[in-house]
């Protein structure tokens, strides 16, 4: 027997009470084609996700489907922060908890419960609410939201890359220009976020913030400039355009020492799955090596695992071409 259609101007994600005023009845709530996701909350919300869409883009989409299914729910008080926040705003995150969502509410009002979500008491002075444009729920602004992550994640580099991931400024690599979306936040706007008053991880705050770049496009490019630093090497520019000595542009690399004709260019799941990234890819690098360029290419597995390879690897690089 077919199901019966739900009202249309029911919403993906729906309150029990707005369908029954609606005049759905409680056995089409009960429908095995909705979930409940939340008490006196039903969705029928899909994956908002591309074809090939990587394992990080679809813990993205399941987090904002969570988001928006509690958000039914939420009193006008509540909005998302910590790393729900973050990954919202497609922040560089090491892997977290996808299926818990931080909510928090101004004090000194009650902390919001409910099975998946954990509650969070906020200061007025430390945050700053907005709305985000792509999903319209309530979070905390992308400078609050790095704030928040100083309590919450253990690496430094970890605070740094997300940082990073903040501040960036997109561009077009090469000589086109193309008017692209302003950067989530300005380094100033971190640094307010840090003076606005005592928060649990303001140490590692202030130790991160005169290490955050504007052009890492990735949480893997933050780690690979860090260690490098770290290990005594010279600071790699990043996000650096090629050009031959014609003038023709070559490519856009992650990190680059330009006086020495080194790239390193971090290859991440992407390049191995997407058969025409790949091919780019290669074609890039033969067109730097024939333009003189050495081309160190970095795994997961050696920067997470043995970074001490990559580093042997750059610091050779620099003594052969030093």
């Amino acid at each position: 027997m077919p199901r019966t259609p739900l009202p249309d101007d029911l919403p993906p994600a729906f309150p029990v009470a707005l369908a029954r005023s609606a005049g759905v009845g409680e056995g089409r709530l009960r429908g095995s084609d909705l979930r409940r996701p939340f008490h006196g909350v039903r969705s029928r919300a899909a994956l908002d996700v591309e074809d090939g869409a990587s394992a990080a883009e679809l813990r993205r989409a399941q987090l904002i489907r969570s988001a928006q299914e509690y958000s039914q729910r939420m009193s006008p008080f509540e909005f998302f922060s910590h790393s729900t926040a973050a990954m919202i705003w497609d922040a560089a995150l090491p892997l977290v908890d996808a299926d818990l969502l931080h909510v928090s509410v101004l004090g000194p009002r009650r902390l919001p419960r409910a099975r998946g979500v954990r509650g969070h008491q906020a200061r007025p002075h430390l945050t700053r609410v907005v709305l985000h444009a792509e999903t319209g729920l309530r979070l905390t602004s992308p400078a609050t939201t790095w704030a928040a992550l100083g309590a919450q994640l253990r690496h430094p580099y970890d605070l740094v890359a997300a940082g990073d991931s903040f501040v960036r400024v997109q561009r077009m690599p090469g000589p086109w220009h193309r008017e692209m979306p302003p950067p989530l936040a300005h380094v100033r706007d971190l640094e307010a976020a840090i003076a606005a008053g005592r928060r649990v991880g303001a140490r590692a705050l202030r130790e991160a913030l005169p290490r955050v770049r504007l052009g890492a496009a990735s949480r893997p490019e933050s780690w690979t400039r860090l260690t490098l630093c770290d290990a005594g090497l010279p600071e790699p520019v990043l996000d650096h355009d090629v050009y031959d000595d014609d003038g023709r542009f070559i490519g856009c690399v992650d990190l680059a020492y330009p006086e020495l004709k080194i790239a390193i260019e971090y290859e991440g799941d992407h390049h191995r799955t997407d058969p025409a990234a790949w091919n780019r890819d290669m074609e890039k690098h033969d067109a730097l090596q024939a333009a003189g360029w050495r081309v160190i290419r970095v795994s997961r597995t050696v920067l997470f695992a043995r970074p001490h390879e990559l580093v042997e690897r750059v610091r050779e690089a620099l003594r052969a071409r030093g």
